[in-house]
């Protein structure tokens, strides 16, 4: 029997980054993956600009910026008036435009940088024990089935997910009721990168490039065949018929890599967390694919995970600490939940007064600080974490932290995220006699600390003494300058020297 601090179950991109910052935090981690080969179809899309933030604070933002196309507006239910991105404090107010296959290969990449151990063709059929005595886990593969042992499992294995239904976890919802068409199709006569999006009485067609190869994604809305089962296959000549009565025009669809039907099913987890079981992305999660947020939010799960279950298995922080991630993150699945079906109803009803509605959202969309709502929740760049007694309370808790260019007082030239690629907590100080009392849990050990010289916005910046970030890049605490915390705290050590 193979034995591990942590096994995933489920290799897409959530299972793997879930594992990548368990690894990082110094755990024994194994991903379980049923599949034998990567995923070839492109399905997601979309990374969101907090997303490549994510990356960002992990060393590897760079990988996919080279390979995907900033684009610097979004949709909110393929409006005419466009989400704009360009308001928030953030290097990459942009999504970047990358299939989900060659996102998860990237991934993978990462995992194996790290030396995670990923094993594929292994479909988990049991799983069984509690946090005290640890888990065993059964799975079939070609030479047969193997038995592993591990003391937590994180399930980001979709709907489906056999974690969650050994935790007792219930799914709670509805079933799908309506059904979309979309094909990755080539157009013959298309010419230059298509994106078009087109709602009408007849219903809705959207047209958008897959890859550089001329592949491009057709999804068609089509209120005749909108009931159709999800798992009735589609035919080439059906995605064609429905997109020209509604585009009211010829498209000649070929070479089909990838025909499906998706619908609206909408499912939360009643918990995130049993035991030392937990789900993730869409194990966690299920909606309607509106805005291309599932992997993000999925990845953004991971990320507020994976260090918290290291510091808990590695005895440096209380058993509690692991509660906080369903106490964060459960709020943001229902939220995702919230508004993709508002999305949906947008998206799939054609009667005037929908129709109509399109219309009022649309202009209520050119008020920038609507726009700038809806923009917020949908790249993640307005996620607030509640203040906790566990992190800290006051100015800043909770907050993402911006990317900033720092110089050390030892003249090191770095960033914020840059300090944070190593997945520890992080503590900056404007001044070396106000620190940030830390979490009476956290030793100061664990803790990367430095004096920062200069900042970039240095005059907003020096408004705040010193600040304590969560290795996930959320705020715990800020001492602002003119605090009554002055003297009298041990500092910690100053260990940014030199990086």
């Amino acid at each position: 029997m193979k034995c591990y601090d942590v096994i995933v179950v489920g290799g897409g991109p959530v299972g793997l980054w879930a594992a990548c910052e368990s690894k990082l935090a110094g755990l024994d981690v194994a991903v379980l993956e049923r599949r034998r080969q990567r995923v070839e179809q492109s399905r997601a899309l979309t990374i969101h600009g907090r997303t490549i933030e994510l990356f960002a604070m992990r060393g590897i933002d760079d990988r996919f910026l080279a390979e995907g196309k900033p684009i610097p507006t979004g949709h909110y239910a393929g409006l005419e008036t466009r989400l704009d991105f360009s308001c928030f404090d953030t290097r990459f107010p942009f999504t970047l435009y990358l299939p989900q296959s060659r996102t998860e290969e990237l991934i993978e990449d990462h995992a194996r940088d790290l030396r995670v151990e990923i094993l594929r063709g292994h479909r988990v059929n049991d799983l069984s024990g509690n946090a005290e005595a640890g888990y065993e886990l059964t799975a079939e593969h070609e030479q047969g089935a193997s038995t592993f042992s591990a003391r937590a499992v994180i399930g980001a294995d979709a709907r489906r997910s056999i974690v969650r239904q050994k935790a007792g976890i219930l799914f709670e919802g509805h079933d799908a009721t309506l059904s979309i068409m979309m094909g990755d199709v080539r157009i013959k006569g298309l010419e230059g990168p298509p994106l078009l999006m087109v709602t009408n009485e007849r219903g809705g067609v959207t047209i958008a490039p897959v890859s550089a190869d001329g592949t491009v994604r057709v999804i068609v809305i089509d209120p005749e065949r909108k009931h159709v089962p999800v798992d009735e296959p589609l035919s080439l000549e059906e995605l064609a018929a429905a997109a020209r009565r509604i585009l009211g025009q010829e498209l000649q669809l070929s070479e089909p890599s990838w025909l499906t039907r998706f619908g609206d099913e909408t499912r939360l987890a009643s918990h995130y967390r049993h035991g030392n079981l937990f789900v993730a992305g869409d194990a966690a999660h299920l909606h309607f694919p509106a805005g291309g947020q599932g992997m993000n939010v999925g990845l953004q799960d991971a990320m507020n995970l994976g260090w918290k279950l290291a510091s808990v298995l590695k005895g440096d922080a209380p058993d509690v600490l692991l509660d906080s991630y369903e106490t964060e993150r459960k709020p943001i699945g229902a939220q995702l939940a919230r508004n993709t079906q508002a999305q949906g109803a947008l998206m799939t009803r054609f009667d005037p007064g929908h129709l109509a509605l399109r219309s009022e959202m649309s202009e209520l969309l050119r008020i920038p600080e609507v726009n700038r709502c809806l923009a917020g929740v949908l790249s993640g760049f307005d996620l607030r974490y509640p203040s906790s007694d566990l992190f800290g309370s006051g100015d800043g808790a909770g907050e993402r932290i911006p990317d900033r260019s720092l110089t050390l007082m030892d003249g090191t030239s770095t960033s914020i995220h840059s300090l944070l690629c190593g997945g520890k907590w992080l503590h900056l100080s404007n001044q070396s006699d106000a620190p940030v009392p830390l979490p009476h849990w956290l030793r100061s050990d664990t803790v990367l600390a430095g004096d920062v010289k200069h900042a970039e916005n240095d005059a907003e910046n020096r408004q705040v003494g010193a600040m304590l970030i969560r290795p996930d890049g959320y705020v715990a605490r800020k001492v602002m300058q003119d605090s009554e915390i002055r003297r009298g705290q041990q500092p910690l050590p100053r260990n940014c020297t030199g990086m």
